[in-house]
């Protein structure tokens, strides 16, 4: 018994793409929303700064995420001034931040 079987070559599937490729006429890019880091820096740039409860309501995080991120900009060049008045320990950034 022979049987003969065609062979065809096989035929490519067009591509499909990822996504639809940018035009000229593509919709402005969304604002940057702000960081809580930025958030963090805008409180202490206040002439009065910020209190670490302050910091720690206003960023949803836990006292030592709040802590870990005042040196985590410390880090970064920014200085930090600390003055303890009315047994509350308010934080500053000095000289307008990062060098």
């Amino acid at each position: 018994m022979n049987t003969v079987t065609e062979i065809r070559p096989a035929t490519k599937r067009p591509r499909k793409m990822a996504r639809e490729p940018k035009t000229a006429d593509a919709k402005p890019a969304l604002p940057v929303q702000q960081t809580k880091t930025d958030l963090v820096l805008d409180l202490l740039r206040r002439p009065e700064g910020a209190t670490h409860e302050q910091l720690v309501a206003a960023t949803g995080w836990l006292p030592h995420t709040t802590r870990a991120a005042l040196t985590g900009l410390k880090k970064k060049g920014h200085t930090l001034a600390c003055e303890k008045s009315d047994g509350a320990r308010r934080y500053r950034v000095d000289g307008g931040g990062a060098a």
